[in-house]
């Protein structure tokens, strides 16, 4: 027994001594740089995004509304046996539950970025771990995870869902029950109102939607803004007799007043 653990031993000893040689090359050849925070890179076979920026990702913290995951002032500012924010007392909602690993800011932002415009898919794995790890109560009990769609035309232009991939990661069969039936102009830069008026029905259930009526399902997405994308998407998944859509996303823009 004893020498059985000391092979293993040795073995683990070796591999480490692999990873720290293949690291020492890589850095000295391709100097790579990390991805959000632009710094060296001391351990590159590790992935693309240091250590300091993933352990700087701080998740939100309570408390917050049950029904958007917007982190909330105080416990005063709430309806505390609905705990929701006043937005989502006085507005219908679609998405019965969301939440995010943090805020759409600092490393997690760059991080976000990297993978969707610089095409840095190897990011989809630790940032879908942690979205199952800090949304753990959104998964459970759901039937699947479902990734809001692109329109093919952008989907062929980027060459990958980002959604699509962070919800292979999240621990739960994935359903592709939605499409985009228009190809709508990006949501960057546009005010709320618009927002909801540009994704309005753009959207429509596929046959395997079929099976999730009376289910409870989690919507995958990169970031919520203001919620317009995942709103349009759980209106068309409850007409398609979904009956509850939860929402778990990689960030959340978090405005200044739900902050203070």
């Amino acid at each position: 027994m004893d020498c059985g653990l000391r092979i293993v031993d040795c073995g683990s000893r070796i591999s480490d001594f692999g990873l720290r040689i293949a690291d020492a090359i890589v850095s000295v050849v391709l100097a790579p740089a990390c991805a959000a925070c632009d710094a060296a890179l001391e351990h590159p076979t590790q992935g693309p995004v240091c250590a300091r920026c993933w352990t700087s990702i701080l998740p939100l913290t309570p408390p917050l509304c049950d029904r958007c995951g917007d982190p909330l002032p105080t416990w005063r500012a709430v309806s505390v046996p609905l705990e929701r924010c006043p937005r989502c007392r006085r507005t219908r909602r679609f998405v019965d539950r969301g939440r995010a690993i943090g805020a759409y800011e600092g490393a997690l932002r760059a991080i976000i970025h990297a993978l969707k415009y610089e095409g840095r898919r190897s990011l989809a794995r630790p940032l879908g771990v942690l979205m199952r790890q800090r949304g753990r109560d959104l998964l459970e009990g759901a039937a699947c995870a479902i990734p809001v769609p692109l329109h093919p035309s952008r989907r062929r232009h980027r060459g990958f869902n980002q959604a699509a991939d962070l919800a292979r990661h999240v621990g739960m069969r994935v359903v592709p029950a939605l499409r985009r039936v228009r190809a709508t102009p990006t949501q960057t830069g546009l005010p709320a109102a618009q927002r909801h008026k540009n994704v309005r029905d753009g959207f429509a259930v596929t046959g395997a939607a079929a099976m999730l009526a009376g289910a409870t399902v989690v919507l995958i997405d990169d970031v919520s803004t203001t919620g317009a994308t995942l709103e349009a998407c759980a209106r068309t998944l409850k007409h398609a007799g979904v009956a509850e859509v939860r929402a778990l996303t990689a960030a959340r823009v978090v405005t200044t007043g739900a902050r203070c």
